[in-house]
């Protein structure tokens, strides 16, 4: 994971990148916590805080992957985590766990 530190007004933080694994983890776990209605684009790009461009082809790559659904409901796209999807985040989150327990960041 990339960190840079930024100072602005005599305030430091560290701005961190995700990796396309810690990307798609975030997308599946945000399917997730918004249930069986599933989550709507502009919410999913919001809270994964990705552009549309990089969502549209992560979402692309779930879908065919089988670990997400896309639907339309009212005219708006929506994504449905499946089965595979959960299990998949299941393990991504116990490996995520395991190696933090050694130092390690995904």
């Amino acid at each position: 994971m990339l960190a840079i530190l930024i100072t602005a007004r005599n305030v430091s933080f560290f701005m961190t990148y995700r990796n396309s694994v810690q990307i798609v983890g975030d997308v599946l776990r945000i399917a997730d916590e918004s249930g069986v209605g599933g989550v709507n684009v502009t919410a999913l790009l919001r809270k994964a805080n990705l552009s549309y461009g990089r969502m549209a082809s992560i979402a692309g790559n779930l879908t065919k992957a089988g670990l997400i659904n896309e639907q339309e409901q009212d005219g708006q796209r929506i994504y449905i985590i499946t089965s595979r999807g959960r299990e998949y985040l299941k393990r991504y989150q116990q490996f995520a766990e395991v190696a933090g327990s050694f130092g390690l960041s995904l």
